[in-house]
């Protein structure tokens, strides 16, 4: 009760926050339909979409220019200028925009692939807002050469790219000068029937200047895509409904794979299934997945191992990415509710995983007006009688409500359901686990306060006491000043099987405070200083069980590199024996502690250059030992044709007697190579000397058609010293985007 209630006091600062904003958003509104209107017209000429912008064919289209810069020089005008046009017919809206380039020199490609990385690019963007809630939104961009990539905009100024959708462009190339040519289908784009105007912001990042700079200015502690800082799209009439927009994507795939540790042939098999998309109105879209094949998704990039808790590794399988938002963004990184990658995957009472197939799914989302979001999933799995698992249910219901300027109060409800009977002993399941959680968002209208607070309860069989998690976090955001407050509880009894949550019953509080200073000089470009203090208490606060204080300074060069350094004082109470090398050797004792300090630098090259690399030394104390920490990134970039790159770390752990040395190893050198704008190859090699095996992943992928691949993957793992191989998997799948 206690405990409910500071939460409560915590939040009341937030809504007046809100609250406070929602009166300067009213005014910043007015103001920016005046200075930042841009009327768009219906398009009296067709468009060819040639990437040149030919007399005649954008005369009914009126010019806005006079970018302005993010970074380095705030708010002067671009060194390079820039033109965009836009109108609009039954089907499309069309941008153009002409992308000046005197400054000599070719430009900064990083691939021909989809999807790449804007920051990291000579790139043009527009955003688009149609909802005008300052949080939700869509980012399509193109580089020089014409390649795209399309993002949902969430949380303001996050952007996943995950999301794959048609729309069209061409580029043109010039001495002097890049022209772009945008046809985006309405049917791609979710608004509100009978919208009047639109948030819009254009983008440009010029990575010779090192410069990036938009047509509504943004502050540089923020994101240039962030949605908060926008004009406004003036539509000259109300937008029609568009046309019905479904789309069937089939897929066939057959696979062979053999397990040299065993006397079994190759075992091989032939798959066949389809994904749905379907529009149910232009701003609510029903996903269907019926016997979905992940098999051909990126392989994660492994991690050596020395926690005491359970290692997060990201999603990748494309059905739970897109709007994941709606669903995976509850809670914190540490108390997450609802965890897509464990979907597939049944654990029984003894920890025990085995992959569990997915037999179909639904996903419902979108708005309900222009303030609420809803979203709705439900994942069905097989009875693997092979050993022993009944078939899961997985429901989630979430939507979400805004309030005030920016921020929102949001519901969220997961629920795994056993659909079957356990037929093996041992592999004994819970009936059902279920999280019911609501938070609060909190974005002023300038984007300088962001918060969130939340209260999650747990339901399961037989599960009593303490089930609940919540916590609380506040951050302020200016130019020279950033700020951050959080707090976390999870209580003894909380338990989010189909979530992350790595540990239990303790309270954490974690405060910090970083200053930015911002230099005017020929060669850095700003500076930040951080103090920041992290501690772990049991659920009394009678135990301190972590504590982690940091000192950080950080330098910014106008040529993109950096340097970090960073001073690490730790504590750690162990409840359980530890082994800190995670080597399977003696443990330290339970109810022990240690202190241990340790430094570190990190040095990241100038990445505008064809090679570049970064580097980061640690070195100190570690438990009663001593830990020398190593990590190397190395690329080299063919540009526009792909990269070459290697990572490595190295961990060099001493211990005292009797406990274990160590001396652990992960190397990865991948090849990622676009042959075209639709032919990719990608080799990844990692070796692992914590597991003791050496893993190939080569992925070839055909894009023939849009949003339509063939990929072949060939997998091999091996003995590290004597490159004896343990397994072998060949599989080949094809997919084909149809329009209904």
């Amino acid at each position: 009760m206690y405990s409910l209630l500071i939460l409560i006091a915590l939040l009341m600062p937030l809504l007046v926050f809100a609250k406070d904003g929602k009166d300067k958003e009213t005014k910043e509104k007015a103001s920016s339909k005046e200075e930042f209107g841009l009327e768009i017209g219906y398009a009296l000429k067709a468009v060819n979409l040639d990437g040149v912008l030919e007399k005649g064919e954008w005369d009914d289209a009126e010019i806005i220019s006079g970018f302005v810069q993010q970074i380095p020089n705030e708010g002067m005008a671009a060194t390079e200028k820039t033109e965009v046009r836009v109108k609009y017919d039954d089907d499309f809206l069309y941008i153009a925009a002409t992308l000046y380039q005197k400054t000599p020199g070719g430009y900064v490609v990083s691939s021909l692939k989809r999807d790449f990385r804007f920051y990291e690019n000579d790139a043009f963007a527009v955003v688009l807002g149609p909802y005008d809630d300052g949080n939700n939104g869509f980012m399509f961009s193109v580089n020089p050469y014409n390649i795209q990539m399309e993002g949902l905009v969430h949380h303001g100024d996050r952007v996943s790219d995950v999301w794959d959708n048609k729309w069209f462009s061409s580029v043109k190339r010039y001495d002097d000068r890049w022209e772009v040519e945008m046809a985006i289908p309405f049917k791609t784009l979710r608004f509100t029937e009978g919208s009047t105007y639109w948030r819009v912001n254009f983008l440009r990042n010029d990575r010779k200047n090192f410069e990036r700079s938009s047509w509504v200015p943004v502050p540089l502690n923020q994101r240039i895509q962030g949605i908060a800082f926008s004009g406004y799209l003036n539509w000259d009439r109300p937008l029609k409904k568009p046309g019905s927009n479904i789309a069937v994507i089939p897929y066939t795939a057959g696979n062979a794979s053999k397990d040299y540790r065993t006397e079994d042939g190759v075992n091989s098999g032939l798959a066949a299934g389809f994904d749905a998309k379907v529009a149910l109105s232009p701003s609510m879209n029903l996903d269907l997945t019926f016997n979905p094949d992940f098999s051909t998704v990126e392989v994660d990039q492994q991690q050596t191992n020395l926690n005491r808790f359970e290692l997060f590794f990201p999603e990748r399988r494309q059905f739970f990415l897109e709007n994941a938002d709606l669903f995976a963004d509850y809670g914190f990184s540490s108390i997450r509710p609802f965890f897509s990658r464990r979907i597939g995957i049944a654990t029984d009472s003894m920890g025990r995983s085995s992959n569990n197939r997915i037999l179909y799914g639904a996903r419902l989302n979108g708005n309900v007006g222009d303030n609420t979001r809803v979203g709705l999933l439900n994942m069905q799995t097989d009875t693997e009688n092979a050993i022993g698992y009944p078939g899961q249910n997985y429901t989630v219901a979430t939507a979400q409500r805004k309030v005030f300027s920016r921020s929102s109060i949001a519901g969220i409800f997961v629920n795994r359901q056993t659909t079957g009977v356990v037929t093996e002993p041992g592999r004994e399941i819970s009936a059902y686990n279920r999280v019911l959680g609501l938070d609060y968002n909190l974005a002023s209208a300038d984007n300088k306060w962001n918060g969130k607070f939340f209260y999650h309860q747990s339901f399961s069989p037989e599960v009593t006491g303490d089930s609940k998690a919540h916590a609380s976090h506040l951050s302020y955001n200016t130019k020279k000043w950033i700020a951050r407050w959080n707090h976390e509880y999870v209580g003894e009894n909380y338990n989010a099987e189909v979530g992350f949550v790595p540990r239990s019953s303790y309270w954490r509080f974690e405060p910090s405070v970083m200053y930015r200073l911002v230099n005017n000089g020929k060669q850095v470009f700003q500076q930040t200083f951080q103090l920041a203090y992290d501690v772990y208490t049991d659920e009394s606060f009678g135990l301190k069980t972590d504590e982690r204080m940091t000192f950080a300074y950080r330098l910014y060069f106008k040529n993109t590199s950096t340097v970090q350094f960073r001073l690490f004082n730790e504590y750690t109470y162990l409840f359980f024996p530890f082994d800190p090398t995670r080597t399977g050797g003696e443990r330290l004792a339970a109810d022990t502690d240690y202190s241990y300090t340790r430094a570190g630098l990190t040095f990241t090259s100038d990445a505008r250059k064809l090679f570049n690399y970064s580097s980061t030394v640690y070195a100190g104390e570690y438990f009663n030992g001593e830990r020398l920490f190593v990590n190397t990134n190395i690329n080299y970039r063919f540009q526009p044709y792909g990269n070459i790159s290697l990572f490595a770390e190295y961990n060099k752990i001493d211990m005292p007697e009797p406990y274990n040395d160590a001396r652990l190893w992960l190397i990865g050198p991948k090849m990622d190579v676009s042959f075209t704008d639709k032919l990719f190859l990608s080799t990844f090699v990692q070796y692992n000397s914590q597991i003791d095996n050496v893993n190939i992943n080569t992925r070839f992928q055909w894009r023939f058609k849009p949003v339509s691949d063939l990929f072949v993957v060939f997998t091999d793992n091996y003995h590290p010293e004597s490159l004896q191989i343990k397994n072998r998997a060949l599989i080949l799948k094809l997919t084909y985007w149809i329009n209904v």
